[in-house]
């Protein structure tokens, strides 16, 4: 394990929400740059408007031209965009999704190059970020693009003791059912379970698969994606190694807390999953991208025009999710360096009752 502090790129989201507010409150507290290393991409003259206009308390902000110049204990900050870029707080602008943009491409580039170790990104409007190259229905499919090398994404949205991972994300409603596929249910059963180990230190995950129809179809008479492709994707996942219970309706499952005796939730859609979530840790909440070659963590809610600029916005979520991600890191390092070199197999003679150890397969071998 290397003994530098983490590296946490945090893109600044959209600047006319609650992003830069919850950055600020979160970092006021001292203690959380002795955690890491934070480095805002973003713009020092919005954080400072943001700080004034809040009446939030003072932060210590270094502005470097790189993340490599990045200073301990203090918050470094990159600027990403011009001076003279227009705040307007509640309103979803275009000018505010070309600021959330240049961020998030200028903290991806240091992502992929080892500038920075983890990022944290604050909330974007997933409308006014669309340009040439964002055609993305959010953060999640944008980095299964940019940094997955071909390898799936999946998102998981968590706290301590809930972990809810989804089939089918950012798509319309009807198009759900195109989507629930054999092949899709078992990559997201495998790519939820390779997380659960490496990211999370759970050694054998067990996870609750949840139905797609109301009572799980009711054998048929509701629908018959569960006997169908559900439990098949289920019974195919087991042969690779997965193991997996149901599929749950969902709204039992929820309502008796059935989420308690597993370490991860699949759900088939957004709603299914994150509604019930949402309803139960929305302040604690983290949404992680399970998947990647890279750790990305983000707060469970959105920009929240609603209440922008008004200085009642919780960081509650904001701090776990940089929590998470240097947790995830972390973990991922230690699987990394316990699993680079398995023990090679022993064999054994088990012709006589006294088990010895056949060293005639390895010439190098020594007792």
């Amino acid at each position: 394990m290397e003994d530098r502090m983490i590296r946490v790129g945090i893109t600044h989201g959209d600047i006319n929400g609650i992003g830069y507010e919850v950055i600020l409150k979160t970092f006021s507290d001292q203690r959380m740059t002795e955690l890491c290393v934070p480095i805002i991409y973003g713009a020092s003259k919005v954080a400072a408007y943001h700080r004034k206009a809040l009446d939030l308390p003072p932060v210590n902000i270094n502005v470097v031209s790189r993340a490599e110049e990045a200073g301990l204990n203090r918050v470094n900050i990159i600027n990403c965009v011009e001076d003279d870029i227009k705040v307007e707080l509640t309103q979803s602008t275009p000018t505010a999704g070309r600021a959330a943009y240049k961020a998030l491409e200028a903290a991806v580039a240091d992502l992929k190059s080892g500038a920075i170790d983890v990022l944290v990104t604050a909330p974007i409007n997933k409308y006014n970020i669309q340009n040439a190259q964002f055609h993305f229905p959010g953060h999640t499919e944008y980095l299964e693009q940019t940094l997955g090398d071909g390898q799936k994404a999946l998102m998981i949205l968590m706290t301590d003791t809930l972990r809810v991972a989804l089939v089918t994300g950012h798509i319309p409603v009807s198009e759900i059912p195109s989507q629930i596929t054999v092949d899709n249910i078992v990559t997201k059963l495998q790519v939820f379970n390779q997380s659960l180990k490496q990211d999370f230190t759970i050694i054998k995950p067990r996870i609750a698969v949840l139905a797609l129809n109301p009572h799980a179809g009711d054998n048929g008479v509701i629908g018959n994606e569960e006997k169908e492709i559900i439990k098949p994707a289920m019974e195919e996942a087991e042969r690779l190694g997965v193991m997996s219970f149901g599929p749950f309706p969902a709204d039992g499952f929820f309502g008796s807390k059935m989420y308690e005796e597993f370490d991860g939730v699949l759900a088939m859609y957004h709603d299914q999953g994150l509604a019930p979530f949402k309803a139960l840790a929305m302040e604690e909440g983290v949404n992680y991208t399970a998947g990647l070659p890279f750790v990305r963590t983000s707060p469970a809610h959105g920009t929240a025009y609603n209440i922008a600029g008004q200085n009642i916005a919780s960081e509650s979520s904001f701090r776990q999710a940089v929590y998470t991600a240097l947790d995830v890191y972390r973990s991922r390092k230690s699987y990394q360096e316990a699993t680079a070199h398995p023990l090679r197999k022993q064999y054994f003679d088990k012709g006589s009752d006294n088990v010895k150890l056949d060293l005639t397969k390895d010439e190098d071998a020594e007792l």
